[in-house]
This record gives C-alpha cells, sequence and structure tokens, in this order.
C-alpha cells in the first residue's frame, strides 16, 4: 500500500514540514523530517485508488481536476471516515493554539485507525 501527501497550491512546493508537525510527529515516534511538499497532479488520480481531502475547499479542487466521474468518486473528505457524512474539516494547526498540532493529530490519527479497519 503506497500513501502520499500533497496539497492542492503550490505555495511551499519542495519545503519540508512546520518544524512544529515535526516535533509533534516526533513525540509519538514518527519521522516526517524529510518529507517534502508537493502539488496535487492529475496523475495522482492514476496512482491511487483513495484520495483524501482535509476539507471542502481541497476537495472541490481534487474533484475539479478529474476528468472522469471514476477519479471524482475516489475523492473523500478524511474525516468522515471518523465521522460519517459530517464532513468535517481538518482544523488548521497554525491558529490552534498551542494545542493545535495535537488536535490535529489526534483527529487525523483516528480518522487513519478507522481506514486501516476498513482496509483489513
Amino acid at each position: 500500500m503506497d500513501v502520499d501527501s500533497a496539497g492542492t497550491s503550490g505555495w511551499h512546493i519542495g519545503e519540508g514540514p512546520d518544524k512544529r508537525s515535526v516535533a509533534k510527529a516526533n513525540e509519538y515516534g514518527i519521522d516526517i523530517s524529510q518529507q517534502q511538499s508537493r502539488q496535487f497532479e492529475k496523475a495522482d488520480f492514476n496512482r491511487f485508488d483513495i484520495i483524501y481531502a482535509m476539507d471542502s475547499s481541497n476537495y472541490n479542487d481534487i474533484v475539479n481536476m478529474a476528468d472522469r466521474e471514476d477519479d471524482k468518486a475516489k475523492v473523500q473528505i478524511i474525516l468522515n471516515e471518523s465521522n460519517p457524512g459530517s464532513n468535517q474539516a481538518v482544523p488548521d494547526p497554525y491558529y490552534g493554539g498551542d494545542d493545535g498540532f495535537e488536535t490535529v493529530y489526534q483527529l487525523l490519527d483516528y480518522a487513519c485507525d478507522k481506514i486501516i479497519e476498513k482496509q483489513s
């Protein structure tokens, strides 16, 4: 199983993760220090079976890139895995105060656990 991450804008292409994200991941034994930002591209529809968006804006950006209905159907909002049908956005950790990165980590960790359960 291949897992990757990409943004829908090109603002930070080639940059590493925010140091607070790196620190939070390290607290949980995950090393993301070598990751580099990349932009989502149409070819990703062929590379991945499921494409998760963090919020409805990113969801719409990705769906609008799709040429086929099959590709549109691959796109889902990630927190619907843990809160079905809620279309809840992952909050931007930069505006969450001292706990913003912890909150986002916990939300995504739980959603990813649900994804893994479905794949097992």
